[in-house]
């Protein structure tokens, strides 16, 4: 079963390495992988999906919270969330290519943020399924660059990963 893990860690050197260690030498894999200081400036939140059983997601929170930089973890999968991911997308885009494409995008609720003579840059947010629609939609058009940013999550209502 696919989990997203939430950390606050200590914003140091090292830490996101000891982290991406820890699943590496217990054999585990990592889906995604995001990072990036909180409104504290000594904390970073990180936000892991992971996927396994019961029992290995519950040994992987036990082995985190071993780790001196963890300063709290949940696992947000156990409740209600809100979860996206951001996606780039360039593609090569030439006569009535460039109509669809724009439509396609306003469909999704994408942004075209740069634009040349043969191509687009489309920025898109919502959960991964969506974006894998997008790409899937824009079908024999030519996609020059994907990147993803990875889930992204948040617990609803008033439950918060703050210290």
């Amino acid at each position: 079963m696919r989990h997203i893990i939430s950390i606050l860690l200590e914003n140091e050197a090292g830490a996101l390495s000891r982290v991406a260690g820890l699943f590496s030498a217990r054999g585990y894999n990592i889906e995604s992988l995001t990072v990036a200081p909180t409104d504290d400036p000594s904390l970073s939140r990180m936000t892991l999906v992971t996927s396994g059983t019961d029992d290995v997601i519950e040994q992987i929170v036990k082995q985190l919270n071993k780790l001196i930089e963890v300063v709290k973890l949940g696992d947000m999968t156990e409740g209600v969330h809100i979860e996206r991911e951001m996606m780039l997308i360039k593609i090569r885009v030439v006569g009535d290519q460039r109509e669809e494409i724009k439509r396609l995008s306003d469909i999704f609720r994408g942004r075209i943020i740069d634009v040349s003579q043969t191509t687009y840059t489309i920025e898109l947010t919502g959960t991964g399924s969506k974006l894998d629609a997008f790409i899937e939609a824009v079908g024999s058009t030519p996609i020059l660059e994907v990147v993803r940013s990875g889930a992204i999550g948040i617990q609803r209502g008033e439950k918060a990963l703050r210290l």
